[in-house]
């Protein structure tokens, strides 16, 4: 666009300088030379400011031989007669050549305000984006802090009154009222969910260290089948460890890594059917025991394979009702990470769902080592 524009203003104002000589070459003899000059130059300064210093020094070029050639005795043709006038040209010339330049530096500094103008205004409204986010980020926090304050508060406020409910029960129970055992089996449910809230803000809140100790995985396996008797509810669980290597060992909080396992377990007697087999196995992989959760539950939709361990999470493919309010993966998979572990889901072959449980090993001899 700036081409045209340029050719477009070499026109015009070649088209002026044209008209200004045509009409002052008509009253030459009646017209002094300074008006000659400074009408000239009135063109030259014009062209210089509208399209800058190139038209500027063009015109100037122009004009200096338009003046000697029609202005100046002898007339039309290239000629000085006089020595004054030789003063005049050159007069004309540095004050043509001066103003062209200083309107260039004028329209450069004036374009590198605007630019300037332009960068502070870009700078200023990205300062605001950037407060604006801030801001937000900050709420954020606070929201997020308030609510594990809330959640911590809550849940250690409800343990009391669920205590009390759950002696009522029993109580109740024992004068042979029916409904005694459905209270004390809803006050359990709720006392998990609230135990559920008081770990993960104490998770959140780094208040929940890990104590890694030189355990074994058959130690683990058995603790976690004994503790979850009550729970299986009649199901066969297989739990498998790998004999054809020496002691599987690791380093690992063992009360955390039992509460991992008991979750596993729990959803997989919650999800599968009564006649099916529960399998809970381990074996060593690299650096890592290996225990997985086997079940032939429904399984997990691929959308819903990461989402599940997100917090209040349950997915679409589960009973309208599982019992749990969507925190018990979520505690686990920080719990493994806590320790240097991972959780992770995968799809079983022939159906089902697998999780697996990834904690560090230890060799026998450097077990041996440590204790």
């Amino acid at each position: 666009m700036k081409q045209p524009r340029r050719y477009e203003a070499a026109i015009i104002w070649g088209l002026m300088m044209l008209l200004v000589t045509v009409v002052l070459s008509e009253n030459r003899n009646e017209t002094d030379q300074a008006h000659v000059v400074l009408t000239y130059l009135l063109v030259v300064v014009g062209g210089s400011s509208s399209s800058g210093r190139r038209l500027g020094l063009s015109l100037a070029g122009v004009a200096f031989f338009l003046i000697d050639f029609f202005f100046q005795v002898p007339y039309d043709r290239l000629a000085i007669g006089k020595p004054l006038d030789f003063v005049i040209l050159l007069a004309f010339l540095v004050t043509a050549l001066v103003t062209t330049q200083l309107l260039a530096v004028a329209r450069s500094e004036g374009a590198e305000a605007l630019k300037r103008a332009d960068e502070v205004a870009t700078l200023s409204l990205e300062r605001v984006e950037l407060m604006r986010v801030a801001q937000h980020a900050e709420a954020l926090r606070e929201a997020d802090r308030l609510k594990d304050v809330v959640l911590a508060s809550v849940s250690h406020d409800l343990r009391t009154p669920l205590t009390t409910i759950k002696a009522l029960a029993q109580d109740s129970a024992l004068r042979g009222d029916e409904n005694a055992a459905v209270i004390e089996e809803q006050a359990d449910r709720l006392s998990r969910f609230v135990g559920d809230l008081l770990d993960l803000s104490r998770l959140q809140g780094g208040a929940m260290p890990s104590r890694p100790e030189v355990n074994t995985a058959e130690d683990l396996i058995g603790a976690a089948i004994r503790q979850m008797g009550s729970l299986i509810d009649g199901r066969l669980v297989l739990p498998q460890i790998d004999k054809s290597q020496p002691a599987l060992v690791g380093r690992f909080d063992f009360v955390q890594s039992l509460r991992i396992l008991n979750n596993l377990l729990e959803n997989a007697c919650r999800y599968a059917p009564a006649d099916t087999k529960i399998e809970l196995d381990v074996h060593r992989d690299s650096e890592a025991l290996v225990f997985r959760v086997c079940d032939r539950g429904p399984g997990v939709a691929p959308a819903d394979r990461q989402r599940i361990f997100e917090l209040f999470y349950r997915a679409g493919s589960g009973p309208p009702d599982a019992g749990r309010a969507g925190l018990g993966l979520s505690i686990a998979r920080r719990l493994a990470e806590l320790q240097g572990g991972a959780l992770q889901y995968e799809p079983r072959d022939g159906g089902g769902s697998v999780f697996v449980l990834r904690l560090p090993a230890l060799d026998v001899d450097e077990a041996a080592g440590t204790v």
